[in-house]
Order: C-alpha cells, then sequence, then structure tokens
C-alpha cells in the first residue's frame, strides 16, 4: 500500500514539473514571439520615397518647394526631397532627361519644351513677375527704344527671351535691331557692372544685384506685369512623361505637400519666415529674399484648384502658347491637356 502511494506521488510530482515546464516554455515563448513581432513592425517600416528636385536659386522658385520641406510636408507624404541648384530651365530638362533629376521647378520661358512634349507639368504654382527688361543710362539706354544698336544680353530659351522679344515688340523693334548677346542670367551682374554689355533681360534675384551695384545708372523697363493684358507667365513644377506614369500616386503626394505650402507661404505675415528657408538655401541674406516676395502671384491651395475647376488655369498655359507662337518659338498649337496633369492637381486637393 505504501509502495502504491509512493509510486502515485511520485507520478504527481512528474506530472506537476511537466506542467511547469510548459507552462516556462509558454510564456518564453510569448516574450519571444512578442520580441519577434516588435522587430517584424520595425522591420515593416517603409522607407521615405527620395525625390530629387531641381530648383533655380531665387524666391519664386522656392517659396513653395523649400517651405514644405522645412515645415515637414514632404515627410507627411512619406517624402524624402534632395534639391539641386540649376541656372534655368532647360538645364533642369536636360537633367532629367539623363535620369539625374526627377521634378523641376521651371519659369515661363521653358514651357516651350513641355509644349513639344520633352516634359509634363504636373503642378501650376504661380504667374510670374521676376523678368525685366533694363539698360545702362550711362551708355544711352533711357528707353526700350533706345535699345536699338545696343548689346543686350539674354538668356535663349528662358523667360528672358521672353520678355525681351516683348519688350522689343511693343516698340516696334526685333532681335535683328539689336546686338543681341546670349549669356547665362547670372553672369548678367558682372557684364552690366563692368559695362560690357549696355543693356539685359535678367530675372530676379539678378535685377536686384545690378540696381544695388549701380543705383540710378540702371533702369528697369518693363516686368512681366507691364503685359498682363496680353500675356501670362506660368511657372511650373514638371517632369519628365515616362515618371509621371509610372509614379502618379508619388506625384499626387508630392503636390499635397506643395498645396500645403502655398497655403502657409502666400499669406503675407508668413513672408519673412518664407525669406528665411529661401535665404539658407541660396545662402543669401533674408532681405534680398524678401526683395523678392513681389515677383510674383502667390495662390493659396484653394485658389488653384478653383482656377483648375473654372478654367482659368487652362488659359493661362493658353494665352502663353499663343504668344510663344506668335513669337516663332514653337511652330504649332498643341492641346494643353496633352502636357498638362491637371487630373494630379485634382486628386492632389481631394
Amino acid at each position: 500500500m505504501k509502495k502504491k502511494l509512493l509510486s502515485m506521488l511520485l507520478v504527481g510530482v512528474t506530472a506537476m514539473a511537466m506542467l511547469a515546464g510548459c507552462g516556462g516554455n509558454s510564456e518564453g515563448q510569448k516574450k519571444e514571439e512578442t520580441k519577434t513581432e516588435g522587430t517584424d513592425k520595425k522591420e515593416e517600416k517603409k522607407e521615405p520615397d527620395v525625390v530629387k528636385v531641381a530648383y533655380m536659386p531665387n524666391y519664386a522658385s522656392l517659396w513653395v518647394v523649400k517651405t514644405a520641406q522645412e515645415k515637414g510636408y514632404f515627410e507627411e507624404q512619406g517624402i524624402e526631397v534632395k534639391m539641386t541648384k540649376f541656372d534655368d530651365g532647360p538645364t533642369e530638362i536636360a537633367a532629367m532627361e539623363s535620369g539625374s533629376m526627377d521634378v523641376a521647378y521651371i519659369g515661363p520661358g521653358a514651357h516651350t519644351l513641355a509644349i513639344q512634349g520633352n516634359v509634363d507639368v504636373f503642378c501650376f504654382q504661380q504667374l510670374g513677375d521676376a523678368d525685366c527688361v533694363m539698360g545702362l543710362k550711362s551708355h544711352g539706354v533711357n528707353s526700350l527704344k533706345d535699345l536699338k544698336g545696343k548689346k543686350v544680353a539674354y538668356a535663349s530659351g528662358t523667360s528672358s527671351e521672353t520678355i525681351l522679344l516683348r519688350a522689343l515688340d511693343s516698340v516696334g523693334l526685333t532681335m535683328e535691331d539689336i546686338e543681341a548677346y546670349n549669356m547665362e542670367v547670372t553672369n548678367m551682374p558682372s557684364a552690366m557692372i563692368s559695362g560690357s554689355i549696355d543693356a539685359c533681360a535678367p530675372w530676379s534675384p539678378n535685377t536686384k544685384v545690378i540696381t544695388d551695384e549701380l543705383g540710378d545708372d540702371a533702369e528697369v523697363f518693363v516686368s512681366n506685369a507691364d503685359f498682363s493684358d496680353i500675356a501670362a507667365d506660368p511657372a511650373s513644377w514638371v517632369c519628365m512623361p515616362e515618371y509621371a506614369e509610372k509614379n502618379k500616386d508619388l506625384l499626387v503626394r508630392f503636390t499635397k505637400a506643395l498645396y500645403k505650402a502655398m497655403d502657409f507661404g502666400a499669406k503675407e505675415e508668413n513672408f519673412k519666415e518664407v525669406a528665411g528657408y529661401v535665404s539658407d538655401e541660396t545662402k543669401t541674406d533674408v532681405e534680398t529674399a524678401m526683395g523678392q516676395t513681389t515677383d510674383g502671384a502667390w495662390l493659396t491651395s484653394e485658389e488653384l484648384l478653383k482656377g483648375v475647376e473654372d478654367g482659368s488655369v487652362k488659359g493661362y498655359y493658353e494665352i502663353q502658347q499663343k504668344n510663344f507662337l506668335d513669337n516663332g518659338k514653337i511652330t504649332e498649337e498643341v492641346p494643353v491637356d496633352d502636357y498638362v496633369l491637371f487630373d494630379i492637381m485634382k486628386e492632389a486637393g481631394k
């Protein structure tokens, strides 16, 4: 009987030990599973989409994209932007064609390349007023008519050439009537200051560099606003058509971030903060950036989307194209919808 009881006791102890062992393994397994799940969640965290952005070193080009970057709006959309400086739109587009850039901000003049099918516009940003035609009084240039026979610098294929053609036409002159000299806009200040040219068609901030150095000797005759009755000068965000086709969702998210930045940057009370972002990127002082806050008509996303819906934004591109046709920069009319992706703009506004 005693042997039987002892045997039963041993069986019970063994069973309890086995249960305890199982319980311990279960708890350990749960801890291990929890740890593994946590690791998996970390591993599942999606890396941001990198977008290589081409820009020009001025307020008009940077006020939206730098605000979106600095305020974290791109980050909210799962995007990391890598910014690269260029001097003009055609050079930016060449960089996208080579694959070194993904998207770019272009001024009015480079839209000839969009019309010709080189790039697609995926977001309208503003109507520009950063371009002008100016001359040196000491060189006998006191009006647009005085440009006849003078050495005038312009940047071919950009808004610099566009405004020079309009200015000449307004006084009955053509490029044949002047000594037209093609140069990069960034070289115009030194050329004007040295006196190697008589006049030029720069854009901001180069205009201010010239006037700050030469004072009253440098006179601005016309800017974009002087031709607002006959011309529209859209500035836009563009990409290669192949990139747009493969990355529609990414472009929508990129545009959403731009919209949020527009809503902040279009408010006058925020100009100084935005100018700070611009000056940091361009390595200039805030005062210089603030001097460029009148270089465009800054829109909120609501104003932009309203213009997309009522057709006024499309109208800007139609007027722009007509002007290119009239001055021979393009040879045939193209439907605006062929190169402006209004569906991206609309979807980003939802």
